[in-house]
């Protein structure tokens, strides 16, 4: 069984219904029957909700994270393991620390990381990766 956790990009395109949103309904939709477990790490709450605060205002970013609290994810809270790995690729990777979060959760939970961001590509050694169509410019600050 394949397990999958989504990167903050990966739910910003299920949200706006943008290229590669198909590939994350097919995702959630085979968690929901049990077929696999799918993961969101904790950082990945707070950047989804500054971007929606930031773009669309603090009602609409309340309300997404509702909605996000209703699809089939685990959420994945810091351990030591976690945290030391996360500093540990953030150090040696020019990565953001939240993108070193979430690929250091996907490594300890043999998840394969869905995501939209070049900066997860110096890690394809270590952890498995399904890019979604990247953007030309994307909007995500992190």
């Amino acid at each position: 069984m394949t397990d999958f956790i989504l990167d903050t990009s990966a739910l910003l395109t299920l949200r706006a219904n943008e290229e590669g949103a198909d590939v994350i309904e097919d995702i959630l939709k085979k968690t929901a029957a049990n077929k696999h477990r799918c993961f969101l790490s904790f950082i990945s709450l707070t950047e989804i909700f500054y971007i929606v605060f930031q773009r669309e205002g603090k009602d609409e970013a309340y309300k997404t994270l509702a909605q996000i609290k209703t699809l089939p994810l685990e959420i994945i809270h810091p351990s030591e393991a976690l945290l030391l790995l996360a500093g540990e690729w953030k150090a040696i990777h020019p990565m953001s620390l939240a993108d070193s979060f979430v690929a250091a959760t996907a490594h300890l939970q043999n998840a394969v990381l869905v995501h939209k961001d070049p900066e997860f590509e110096v890690l394809q050694d270590d952890i498995q990766l399904l890019p979604l169509p990247y953007k030309g410019n994307s909007k995500l600050k992190k």
